[in-house]
């Protein structure tokens, strides 16, 4: 099953201050969501896609807010793009802090990503939201470029620096909403486009920015470089954890605490590492016994009531159901069609 990813708690940060000044209950927010509010605390900490769209839906649904995601814009600070904050503050020129948004991104979250293509004396910042809810998906692009000019703004110390113009895919919030977006980004705004995207001069790129620090760039870049591999690295825990889930089946075990003390950790940070590969061990759990089911359906003559009692199942209906849940078939209709084949 594809996961919306992670995305940092800076990210989250920037929705939380806009609910604050609001006067939303952002308590309510968070428990409904299924988030701690303490991990606000922390700096390295990574929520996972699934939680961070059900908070941002959460806020559009108690806001009543139309234009939330334009709105949330105007709270963006240099640490709501975690460390890729830094290295756009530290770059010499508009164009330089441009061209390290696709790189590290991902440092940011991965609620979608970022291509940058050129036309005549034109470029274009087109950005492909991965986030699938039909109500947050349009708030996430609103916020995304409102975040983007009002901080491109402040890096260049010039409020009138504008786009040429804004490409929205979803539809105008009403002609009476419409001039919320053009005063604020003083350009005109095309909704119901083919793409979101950004369309800046060229010459905008050559701005030069308020704070140039060469040298704190390629430090700031290298630990950047850094957070990512550990990015990357990590999803290679999911596969660990798999191994182990499946060796404890074979006893017919299915604790998370045995896992996690197979693997050298404690079971909470077994859970907080799974939370920022957007997973939870109970996915993983399921994903391993529905194929070991499988295997054992097809390639053993094992009773249906010997291979529930193997995954772990304290009752054969439980295995009924949640197998007929996933596939559409009972363990027996799968292992005859199976069989037939």
């Amino acid at each position: 099953m594809k996961t919306l990813g992670t995305a940092s708690v800076a990210a989250l940060r920037q929705y939380v201050r806009a609910a604050n000044a609001q006067g939303l209950d952002t308590s309510a927010l968070f428990s409904n969501a299924g988030l701690d509010a303490s991990i606000l605390q922390t700096d390295d900490e990574r929520i996972n896609g699934e939680q961070f769209q059900a908070f941002i839906r959460l806020l559009c649904e108690q806001s009543n807010n139309p234009i939330l995601g334009l709105e949330t814009g105007d709270f963006v600070q240099p640490g709501s793009y975690s460390v890729l904050g830094y290295i756009t503050m530290s770059s010499a020129t508009l164009g330089e802090a441009v061209a390290r948004i696709a790189p590290f991104e991902k440092l940011v979250g991965d609620m979608g990503t970022t291509q940058i293509a050129g036309s005549g004396d034109h470029i274009k910042l087109i950005w492909a939201c991965n986030y699938t809810d039909p109500v947050v998906r349009p708030q996430m692009v609103d916020n995304v470029f409102a975040s983007w000019i009002n901080y491109a703004r402040w890096l260049a110390d010039n409020n009138a620096a504008s786009p040429v113009e804004v490409h929205l895919e979803h539809p105008s919030p009403g002609p009476e909403l419409e001039s919320a977006y053009t005063e604020r980004w003083g350009c005109p705004v095309r909704f119901r486009s083919n793409e979101d995207a950004i369309v800046l001069h060229k010459d905008l790129l050559g701005t030069p920015l308020r704070q140039p620090d060469p040298l704190l760039r390629k430090t700031l870049e290298a630990h950047a470089l850094s957070q990512l591999a550990t990015l990357e690295t990590d999803t290679a825990l999911t596969n660990r954890v798999k191994h182990s889930i499946r060796k404890q089946l074979m006893h017919g075990i299915t604790r998370q605490d045995m896992v996690a003390d197979h693997l050298g950790m404690t079971s909470r940070t077994l859970q907080r590492k799974l939370s920022q590969e957007g997973v939870s061990y109970q996915q993983l759990l399921d994903e391993v016994r529905q194929a070991m089911a499988e295997d054992f359906l097809t390639n053993s003559e094992l009773g249906i009531p010997e291979i529930a009692l193997r995954l772990g199942y304290s009752e054969t209906t439980s295995f009924h159901r949640k197998f007929k849940a996933e596939t559409g078939k009972t363990p027996g209709e799968f292992r005859a069609s199976r069989q037939a084949t």
